[in-house]
């Protein structure tokens, strides 16, 4: 494939072509016995997306003539846990014009009836586990008019009037052809709901791919300069990096990193446990397939693959970890406690620390190593990323304190169906486009950024703010506490007030937590109340569930 001309810009479906043809026989995916080349995988890609445009979805209005908050193509539902039809069912919508939308597997039926109806997906690609959620909603969906049924050893019988995966394997290239997807074509991010009700982040596949995917090569500022480019940086090998893939693929940190360790050419291992993270599995296919990049979403994954590396050695039965080079953490805070712990078991690995949101695409980064871990939620801001005063009117100067974390050029379009919010996320400010999710977040005087977190979850509590994930890493340093999630409670006294939500790997007082916590923060930023559970309740990807803990708080 050639450059891109002016206004097309990359496509995510042509960048999977071009890198299967410079490396058709590299492994892409590996998950149990599974391991498929790029060769096998763009093959079937090509015959769901043929099977798609068979069915009549496509592109029926260009981006030129919509709004931002609104897409002109059939959208196609992606619910699935990780496995390789995850991956060929989302290139093939983008091949086919359409775009796929990422389900929580975890929702229950009302959450997936308003995720099902928000989005107006034309046709559902789902595991045969989740047969009985698709049957129980279908009749409320007149526009769903195609099933495909993806076999996962759960015994389900196909549903009525849905196609088995495999056979739709084999469908040929229509008589009509197959339409030439362009880089304005929509990639949809349909963000965790952990705070509110999910949204669909709108994006360009052109801007989601150089900001976040791969299309800007680590450590470049420039993206790759064409489609031979990005087939030279696969053909080289110099890239070429096996990842294991621990976070869910409907979550946009695992759709990215994913995207970046296939333009080097690399290999994606998934879990062949899917109903939950399993330490043991995990830390025994790094051995296995030489993993040298490992993800993790905060210290939901982080902790216990790390319990276990320390069970083990301990035990004088050491897992095989010498391939593996780093650590990636993003979407939830990775708290200092947890690293160090980190860096004491697996003393050469980096820690990469990433930012980023549905709405900003990854944003800003910072490397720890053993020995030099850095300050805590500190990052060099690069140059598109700034913080602006709280009218939204002005960049702030270094050294001038607290205001909105920010990004501008390569940014989404918009709220699906949601003009108001889109207007409101993406302002200008001295006739530049930025993009404003809510992080709340301060400028040093050198210049660097400290992320304080999410504004929807910050607590003013008597007249301050306090910034839920601050308090958060502050009770983590505590050795009894296992998991803690903050929200405010309403309170006669204070407006709200903090309360800690608390798992336990072993008793502990009141006391004893507030001593811990109050040794990092501000009196006012100590909880009032801390509340005991067996376990914290997180998303599929590890981010914290405010809703679920808001709930346990005020009940």
């Amino acid at each position: 494939m050639t450059t891109p001309g002016p206004g097309e810009g990359y496509t995510l479906s042509g960048v999977f072509t071009t890198i299967a043809s410079a490396v058709p026989d590299n492994v892409v995916m590996v998950q149990g016995e599974r391991r498929q080349t790029y060769a096998q995988t763009d093959a079937h890609i090509d015959a769901v997306a043929h099977f798609l445009v068979e069915r009549g979805l496509g592109c029926h209005t260009e981006r030129h003539d919509l709004e931002g908050h609104e897409s002109g193509q059939d959208h196609v539902g992606l619910y699935l846990r990780n496995c390789p039809e995850y991956l060929e069912g989302m290139v093939a919508a983008f091949r086919a014009r359409t775009v796929p939308v990422n389900i929580n597997y975890r929702y229950v039926t009302e959450e997936l009836r308003y995720l099902l109806h928000d989005s107006g997906v034309k046709a559902l690609i789902y595991g045969a586990e989740f047969a009985g959620e698709v049957a129980a909603l279908r009749d409320e969906l007149p526009a769903l008019t195609t099933l495909i049924q993806v076999p996962d050893g759960s015994g389900n019988a196909l549903l009525p009037g849905a196609v088995e995966y495999g056979d739709v394997l084999q469908t040929p290239c229509p008589p009509q052809g197959m339409p030439t997807p362009q880089g304005e074509d929509a990639y949809v991010l349909y963000t965790g709901g952990t705070t509110g009700m999910p949204k669909g982040v709108l994006w360009r596949q052109h801007d989601i791919y150089v900001s976040s995917m791969g299309g800007t090569p680590f450590g470049a500022t420039e993206p790759f300069a064409s489609y031979e480019a990005i087939a030279e940086h696969a053909r080289s090998g110099g890239s070429k990096v096996t990842l294991l893939m621990t976070p869910p693929m409907m979550h946009g940190a695992a759709q990215w990193s994913g995207f970046h360790i296939m333009t080097g050419g690399g290999t994606l291992v998934l879990l062949a446990n899917t109903q939950r993270l399993d330490p043991v599995e995990a830390l025994t296919l790094i051995g296995k397939e030489g993993v040298v990049s490992l993800p993790v979403v905060g210290d939901a994954i982080a902790l216990p693959i790390i319990e276990e590396v320390e069970r083990a050695q301990a035990a004088g039965q050491p897992y095989d970890l010498s391939s593996l080079a780093s650590v990636n953490n993003g979407s939830a805070a990775l708290t200092p406690a947890v690293k160090s712990r980190i860096f004491k078991a697996l003393p050469n690995v980096i820690v990469l620390d990433v930012v980023g949101a549905s709405e900003t695409g990854m944003q800003m980064s910072s490397f720890a190593f053993n020995g030099a871990e850095g300050d805590a939620a500190t990052f060099a801001a690069q140059p598109d990323t700034a913080v602006v005063d709280d009218g939204f009117t002005r960049l702030l100067d270094p050294g001038e304190g607290g205001g909105w974390l920010a990004r501008k050029q390569t940014v989404p379009m918009g709220y699906l169906g949601d003009p108001e919010k889109t207007a409101r996320t993406f302002p200008l400010i001295d006739g530049v486009r930025w993009a404003i999710p809510g992080d709340r977040a301060e400028i040093l005087d050198d210049g660097r950024i400290v992320l304080l977190g999410r504004d929807s979850v910050t607590i003013n509590t008597g007249g301050e703010k306090v910034f839920v994930e601050e308090v958060e890493r502050a009770l983590i340093h505590h050795p009894a506490v296992r998991d803690a999630i903050v929200v405010g409670r309403p309170s006669t006294r204070w407006g709200n007030e903090v309360v800690a939500v608390v798992a336990l790997d072993e008793e502990a007082t009141d006391e004893s937590l507030l001593a811990e916590a109050a040794k990092h923060l501000a009196r006012y930023k100590l909880p009032k109340e801390f509340i005991r559970v067996p376990a914290v309740v997180r998303s599929p990807s590890g981010k914290a569930d405010y809703r679920w803990a808001k709930s346990v708080a005020t009940t």
